[in-house]
């Protein structure tokens, strides 16, 4: 099974992909042992339409309230903001908070960055009790993504 850290503090190569100014929340989580031939938008994918799931759609859409779209330009409703031939950069708001969610990757390595500013007070009431269940979760996400993308083996 592959290695997850959590990497504090967030490196500045990662911090330097989200132009989020003054974020009150972030976060990184790297996993050694990626999938060689996959880029970072089919890392996105696994990770928040398969794995995150529903679960994940809840969170976004009812308790973090993210205006996301269903659109094959999207991921998980994510609006695709940048991205670099191995990282990724999707966006969304909501009426108290804003978000960036950034993946890296390359065949030896996956990270995934959080990245949540507070545009209103309730945001520091709300995303804190989340952030310890995102924590919790997210090493599990990016091994359960990295599982559900290694070839099957023949029989």
């Amino acid at each position: 099974m592959p290695a997850v850290r959590r990497q504090q503090p967030v490196p500045e190569q990662i911090r330097a992909l989200s132009t989020m100014t003054g974020p009150d929340y972030v976060d990184a989580f790297t996993m050694t042992g990626g999938v060689p031939g996959k880029s970072p938008e089919q890392w996105a994918r696994v990770l928040f339409e398969d794995m995150a799931g529903r679960k994940g759609q809840f969170i976004w859409r009812v308790l973090l309230g993210l205006r996301l779209m269903a659109s094959p330009d999207r991921v998980a409703g994510w609006k695709i903001a940048d991205h670099g031939d191995d990282w990724i950069r999707l966006e969304a708001s909501s009426w108290f908070l804003a978000g960036h969610l950034v993946v890296q990757a390359d065949d030896e390595r996956v990270s995934l960055a959080t990245f949540l500013r507070y545009d209103r007070p309730l945001a520091s009431r709300v995303w804190p009790p989340l952030a310890k269940v995102h924590r919790r979760l997210a090493p599990d996400l990016l091994r359960d993504a990295h599982r559900a993308q290694q070839p099957s083996p023949s029989r």
